[in-house]
């Protein structure tokens, strides 16, 4: 009997320090008691039940972030794309995080992968190049109303990388060489229609005044003049030429009269 005693103390403290559990603040423990849902415990301190009557599964509560690995889709206009995409997603509700899925990291991902195929083969190639706001919401979307009875809630699943096939790239670049060139046209011919509607209205005022026209010309001979041209052609009124005419006559005429 003395020696039963001691044993059972022994026994009593051993089950008490074999049951401590400690979790992190981060963590949460799903206790079952011989195979049926009991609570959660955590975080800090908890005591379970030793020897296999109690066991807890742990659950991390922290962002996960989860690289999908590249899939080979077909868009809708049957272009072959190879995308990249990055999950991130945490444990709401611990409890159906376990009692609902079996591996909710594992069906996460299978999931945000199967979307990811889908939601690209819904969208010609423009919109997954131009759009990815808009794609990476509706991915978000879906993923979101189908983890949520998981008690996993999607922060975001975006897409890091889109790769195109060569021969579609060489045509992406020269279609953008193409639409580049007839932006430069379009400016070039605004440019030359707005000078030409300057010079026009110029030539209004010069038409209506002759003075006008006179320091343009001589504007003209100025600027000739400042350049390193071995010729310089100088630019006469017409008056001038019309009066040096007569005067040239007139000195012929006298002249033939003596």
């Amino acid at each position: 009997m003395t020696f039963f005693l001691p044993a059972v103390l022994l026994f009593i403290v051993f089950s008490i320090i074999s049951g401590i559990r400690i979790a992190m603040e981060y963590e949460r423990a799903v206790v079952f008691r011989l195979g049926r849902y009991t609570g959660m415990r955590g975080p800090g301190i908890f005591w379970l039940i030793p020897y296999g009557i109690e066991k807890e599964v742990r659950v991390d509560q922290r962002i996960i972030t989860n690289p999908i690995e590249q899939q080979e889709t077909i868009t809708r206009d049957s272009v072959t794309v190879k995308v990249n995409a990055v999950l991130w997603y945490h444990v709401q509700d611990p409890k159906n995080a376990v009692l609902t899925v079996e591996n909710y990291r594992w069906a996460v991902q299978q999931l945000a992968l199967t979307t990811l195929r889908n939601v690209i083969g819904q969208h010609d190639l423009d919109e997954v190049l131009k759009e990815r706001d808009k794609i990476n919401a509706l991915l978000r979307s879906t993923v979101y109303e189908t983890t949520t009875p998981w008690g996993v809630t999607v922060e975001l699943l975006e897409m890091k990388d889109v790769e195109i096939p060569q021969d579609m790239q060489r045509v992406m670049a020269m279609e953008a060489e193409a639409m580049r060139e007839k932006r430069a046209r379009i400016i070039k011919a605004d440019a030359e229609l707005e000078a030409s509607k300057k010079l026009a209205e110029a030539a209004q005022l010069m038409v209506g005044n002759p003075a006008a026209l006179e320091l343009r010309r001589m504007q003209m001979v100025s600027e000739v003049g400042a350049e390193n041209n071995s010729t310089t052609v100088i630019m006469m009124p017409a008056e001038f030429v019309h009066m040096a005419g007569s005067l040239t006559k007139f000195l012929a005429g006298k002249e033939t009269k003596i």
